[in-house]
Formats: C-alpha cells, structure tokens, sequence
C-alpha cells in the first residue's frame, strides 16, 4: 500500500539530488569549465549511502556504485516500506530519472513539482554577479537537466530558473524555458540586481508565464545570506542543522526565511503587477506559511496608512489581502499549525508538500499537517491536498488529467 491512498494529492515542494557535476554536464561548452563540480564537502547527504569520508574520496566511484545498489533486488524489495525513511541520495529516485516514477507510486502522489537541491543559491550568485554569460549560462544548464529528469514521468513538473538581472534576457529566458517545457519559472525571491521584480520592464516575463498558463514560483535558498552572520557571534557553538552539520537552516536564520518573498510579493502587490496580470498564479515553496497571516495584516495596515498619498495604491481594484488569495500559494512546513493559517487565511492559500527526498520533510508529513488540520472539513481538506496546487499549477495541472 502506498504512503497515501483514499484521496488525490499532488506535492508542491519535490527535489531531484543533483550529482557533482549535473549542472556543468548540461551547460553550453561557452561556460561548462567555468562551472565548478559541487564537492558535497560537508557529506551530510551521503550519511544513509556510507560512510560520507570514504564516499567523499572518489566521488563518481561512490555515485557508481550507488546507482548500481538503486538497481538491485536487495535495494528494491524493502523500497515500498522504506519510501518515506530513505532520505537523500538514499532515497527512491532522488537522482535516478528513472525510478522516480516508481517513487511517485509508493508515495501516492499524483504529481511533483520538481526543484533542485544544491543550486538556488549558486544561482542566485551568478545572477549577482555581474557576469550576464555566466548567470544566464547556468540557468539555461539547470533548465536542461531539470527538464532531463522530469521527462521520464509526465507526473513530474519541472522548474526552469529565470535570472531578472537583465531585462531583454530574462524575457528570452522565459521564453526559452517554456519551449523546453517548463511547469513553472522558478525566480530568486531576493530583489535582483539593480532594480525590482516589479520594474515595468519585467511584464513581459509576467505576461508570458500568465500566457502559458504556469505558475512563477519562489523557493527557499535563492536569497543570499537570510540574516547577518554575527547573530551566530554568540560565544556559544554553532549548532548543528537538521542533516548534523552547518550548511543548513538552523532556529537562528529559519527565523529570517519569510523575510525575502514577504518584501518581493508586498513590492509586486502595492505597484500593480498582480493588478496587471490578474490570472498570473505566484508560489511561495518551502518558504513557510506561519507568517502569512500577519503579513497580510501588515499589507492592509500599509494601504491604509498610504493610501491618500500614494497614487500607485489608489490604482489598485482590491485589498492586498484579495490580490493573495486570488492568486498566491503557499506550501508551510509540517511543523506548523496549518489548520490555524487556514482560519486566518482562508482555505485557498496552502498546499502540501513533502519536501521528497529531503530529511527536513520528516517521515510522516501527511499525519502532522492532518493533526493541525483537526476537524477542518473534507472542502477544506481537499483544497489543501489537490484544489489550490491545481489552481496554481493551470495548464500544467490540465495536462496531468490526460496522463
């Protein structure tokens, strides 16, 4: 019996474990050397694989190897009770293109939505660095390889990457990406370099997501440092994160992580780009939803307080608030009271998500988000697991009824 059976749920926040040298086996030959294998120095996603020293010694011997223990009778005879233990590189089609769809059964998903794991912030930083050949180089590799993997299952929607740090090229990105068959732009919910996401300049990026339908979407570790890194200046140890070492989220910076979409969206909200693009659908993944709440409170108290002197809000047809829940989604961490941000949100904001194969999505997700739900109805329950990732997904979720 799969993980979930009795309901439809499609999963907003799925990753593919890209191996070392993924991103530069995809990039054009005009910037592939200047693209550094990942070293995954730190081993912490290799600790259910081996023993992380001896994997980290010859990496494409342990990748070799791996792959040939994903392929084995021993390793897929226990997968079907295992699927929601085995993290990672561990995990079930976390880098195997192939077996993902298999991985999609035992869940009991109707669908993923697919992100990387290892390269939002490099991303970010090629973005920000001033070398347009680069930052538009990488995209256009990350795009490649995402598209690579999700093609084996129609189930899987991929994420295609789209640098705002140039205005013509963003457009072509956006393009470009919807030719390969992209399910979504994924963009940095940091402000890019030199100007906003809601500059005039980015429309056309805007328009030809609305056009086609998809969804832009933001996700966690694509804005810099969240907060500065004196807070940790403490005379006290760092503590570990949740895969035991240092490169992750501890409490300290998770508490920054709503900081970034939280400025982006309110930005495109007061200057008119959800006014503009009405059917444009905006996901904010693995980014939390607790915050929601007191963010949109924050928006309504703006708009009053500014509204006489800002011609830009008088411009506006509706409340801040309606402008979320006509067109923004939100997947929040199982640690959180859903049921609660529901009842202070409303049930079109949030969407599952298991976060699969990454250890911070725990092993029972489906349990706790239904304990915070607790006596919500079967409506609310079922825009939660299916309705609004629909809503938001548009023609990609059309397509997935023809599958």
């Amino acid at each position: 019996m799969p993980y979930v059976s009795g309901r439809v749920v499609h999963d907003a926040d799925a990753h593919i474990m890209e191996t070392p040298t993924w991103l530069r086996d995809h990039a054009d030959p005009s910037v592939r050397d200047r693209i550094q294998p990942l070293t995954l120095a730190s081993g912490n996603e290799l600790r259910q694989t081996g023993d992380p020293e001896e994997q980290l010694r010859d990496l494409e011997a342990a990748f070799e190897r791996l792959r040939r223990k994903h392929a084995s009778e021993a390793y897929r005879e226990v997968e079907a009770e295992e699927i929601m233990a085995r993290k990672n590189f561990a995990a079930t089609g976390a880098f195997v293109a192939e077996d993902r769809g298999r991985a999609l059964d035992l869940l009991g998903f109707s669908s993923q939505l697919v992100f990387n794991t290892f390269h939002n912030r490099r991303l970010r930083d090629w973005e920000h660095s001033g070398d347009l050949d680069l930052a538009y180089g990488a995209a256009r590799a990350h795009n490649r390889g995402m598209i690579e993997f999700c093609v084996a299952d129609p189930r899987l929607l991929a994420t295609c990457y789209v640098p705002l740090a140039d205005f013509e090229r963003a457009a072509a990105m956006a393009d470009e990406a919807l030719a390969m068959g992209a399910a979504a732009l994924l963009v940095a919910s940091g402000c890019p370099p030199g100007h906003s996401h809601s500059h005039l300049a980015l429309d056309p990026v805007w328009a030809r997501a609305e056009e086609a339908r998809i969804p832009v979407v933001f996700h966690v570790g694509g804005t810099g440092d969240l907060i500065d890194f004196d807070y940790f200046r403490n005379g006290l140890p760092i503590p570990a994160d949740f895969h035991g070492g240092e490169e992750n989220f501890r409490s300290v910076d998770y508490m920054g992580i709503p900081g970034p979409p939280a400025q982006t969206l309110a930005t495109m909200i007061f200057d008119g780009v959800l006014e503009r693009f009405p059917t444009l659908r905006i996901g904010v993944i693995e980014q939390g939803a607790i915050w929601v709440p007191s963010w949109t409170r924050q928006m309504e108290a703006a708009f009053e307080a500014f509204a006489r002197h800002e011609e830009r809000l008088r411009s506006l047809s509706m409340r801040p608030t309606e402008y979320v829940q006509r067109q923004v989604r939100f997947t929040p961490y199982p640690t959180e009271d859903v049921g609660w941000i529901i009842e202070q949100s409303g049930p079109d904001v949030c969407m599952f998500s298991s976060d699969y194969p990454h250890v911070e999505g725990g092993r029972r997700p489906v349990e706790r988000f239904e304990a915070s739900l607790g006596d919500c109805d079967e409506t609310v329950r079922d825009r939660f697991y299916r309705d609004n990732f629909v809503d938001l997904m548009g023609a990609s979720a059309a397509a997935l009824t023809r599958v």
